[in-house]
């Protein structure tokens, strides 16, 4: 099941719809199977990929308003292994069809469940808003990725964004996490980038990314001729900066010993130990993802068999001495 990252920031030329297509191109090379979804009027992560939005019929707008199903908006794109839902300027009239309808906020994220089992990774490129736009990509993602330039105001809206994703999480979506801060358009030559680098990092710690994107003349020109970095030139720095990216998203999201001990940890503090699978199926989760054992990790002489829950970290499954398996 695809893990959903919206890329959001309501303030614009901070690097967001760079860093979608960039993310999305780079995780495909990784060989993730990657859907890249437009939720910007401007169609810019759509033509960034070579996709003619003059000529897009169905799209965000329409999956959006449920007129057509999200399967038929898919179109491949110039980077191999990126499918993409593209936009259109008729987006920016979305809000005013949607402000009447019931659940207006979780019209995306209904729409993306037929699809969700066919990738791996799913990103959103938000509009520069904090409107109904933005919410339902929040609303239908497990996690956000804010990108912040390294200027003074790029971190002046940035409290009101953070309040925006506590108030999503507290209203329409619970499991939102915040994929990490990503610092974009750095100089190091300029004491500036390197003051902003240093105050969000002391304020923000292990939230933010310890990959930056450094200025590159090579990212500017890459979207005028409809490809990603990686297709561009991928010997670049803005190419190796991205990989770079997608491999710490990548380790972010894998499954951890650690993250498996603390859950561990509560789940016997708790006394919350499910077994079998079909029994954590009926203890009103089916709604959260549950699908499958998916590793096996061996913690205090017990064998521990544990599912991965879309948006959700873990919960033990099973559980059985190790001496009673050999």
């Amino acid at each position: 099941m695809a893990r959903i990252i919206g890329i959001a920031n309501q303030k614009g030329g901070v690097g967001k719809t760079t860093s979608a297509i960039n993310i999305a191109a780079s995780l495909a090379v990784l060989e993730y199977r990657t859907l890249l979804i437009d939720a910007d009027p401007q169609a810019n992560s759509s033509s960034g990929l070579g996709i003619d939005v003059e000529n897009v019929t169905i799209g965000t707008y329409q999956i959006l308003e449920h007129s057509n199903k999200a399967e038929e908006a898919i179109v491949t794109s110039t980077a191999p292994n990126v499918d993409v839902i593209p936009a259109h300027i008729d987006l920016v009239a979305i809000e005013l069809e949607l402000v009447d309808k019931e659940n207006r906020e979780y019209m995306l994220k209904v729409a993306l469940e037929s699809i969700k089992d066919k990738y791996d990774y799913i990103l959103i490129d938000c509009a520069p808003s904090l409107g109904l736009l933005t919410l339902n990509a929040l609303t239908a993602a497990d996690s956000v990725i804010i990108p912040i330039q390294c200027e003074y105001f790029a971190l002046e809206g940035l409290g009101k964004l953070l309040n925006t994703i506590k108030s999503v999480q507290k209203i329409h979506n619970l499991n939102l996490d915040i994929e990490g801060l990503l610092l974009t358009m750095f100089d190091s030559r300029l004491r500036l980038s390197n003051q902003v680098v240093e105050e969000v990092q002391k304020h923000f710690n292990d939230m933010v990314f310890e990959t930056i994107i450094q200025r590159n003349v090579k990212l500017s020109e890459a979207p005028s001729y409809g490809e990603s970095i990686i297709n561009y030139d991928a010997t670049s720095k803005g190419a190796n900066n991205y990989l770079r990216l997608a491999e710490e998203i990548i380790k972010k999201n894998r499954i951890s010993l650690e993250g498996v001990q603390k859950v561990y940890k509560y789940c016997l503090a708790t006394n919350q130990f499910i077994n079998p699978l079909n029994e954590l199926l009926d203890y009103d989760l089916r709604e959260r993802g549950v699908t499958a054992v998916t590793k096996v990790f061996e913690i205090n002489n017990l064998h521990v068999r544990i599912s991965e829950l879309s948006g959700i970290d873990l919960i033990i499954v099973n559980y059985e001495p190790l001496a009673d398996m050999q």
